[in-house]
């Protein structure tokens, strides 16, 4: 589970995230949506300990991401917004290299490899540079590398952007799965519908402060998640 206590992430003056609260539960898919600049890479930046933060705390499975970041991450997969991967390196070693740092054995990584690949209809690209591929081929080798190591938190950013129908489909439908194995899933969206059908729970971020959480139902109620997000963000 993820636990964020009264994060609180300044930039100068102006505080990008202010006093943010709330948890992401074990089998539990969970939306974070906001407008653009609202705070939600910032927050997921935080989690995942890419950026620091002033106060409060995040815990990853009851470790904190300040006091035991090694720990935490082990346990996290993160998928990026933009897939900013090693350009020189080929698909494969990249992926190759993700295995290795969270030291996956060489018969669970091939299987898991096999598997995504196939999926995401990357087999025949595996031995092409990164440079050489297109930012939605780009996404779906950031996605086989974060699934390939079966983690226990996957965290994602706009994870849909970029991807084919397909590769949409297939990943609502893994992440419907890892939840039916106890796992946790957190991601920000700017697709409310997605967001709307997949999630157990959503949180509204407005000017770096939460001004909606809780359960679909309870946050939309007999609306739209659609219609509710544009209303507070009048």
């Amino acid at each position: 589970m993820i636990k964020i206590s009264n994060v609180t992430k300044k930039y100068g003056e102006k505080k990008a995230l202010d006093n943010v609260s709330f948890e992401v539960d074990e089998d539990e898919i969970f939306a974070f949506i906001g407008h653009n600049g609202a705070g939600k890479t910032t927050l997921i930046k935080a989690i995942v300990g890419v950026h620091d933060f002033d106060e409060g705390k995040i815990l990853i499975n009851g470790k904190s991401i300040k006091e035991d970041p090694v720990a935490c991450k082990k346990e996290i997969a993160y998928v990026p917004d933009n897939p900013e991967l090693y350009e020189n390196m080929k698909a494969i070693q990249f992926i190759d290299f993700i295995c290795d740092m969270y030291e996956v054995g060489q018969e669970r990584r091939e299987k898991n490899i096999k598997k995504y690949a196939e999926m995401y209809d990357i087999s025949q690209n595996l031995n092409d540079t990164i440079e050489s591929l297109s930012h939605g081929m780009k996404q779906k080798v950031a996605l086989v590398a974060a699934l390939s190591h079966d983690p226990k938190v996957l965290i994602m950013d706009e994870p849909f952007v970029g991807l084919d129908p397909k590769a949409v489909f297939d990943t609502k439908e893994v992440m419907r799965e890892m939840v039916k194995e106890g796992k946790t899933i957190f991601f920000s969206t700017h697709i409310l519908d997605v967001a709307e059908k997949l999630c157990t729970k959503v949180a509204i971020i407005k000017k770096g402060k939460i001004i909606k959480v809780g359960s679909m139902k309870e946050v939309k109620g007999d609306k739209s998640l659609e219609k509710v997000f544009l209303e507070l963000e009048k």
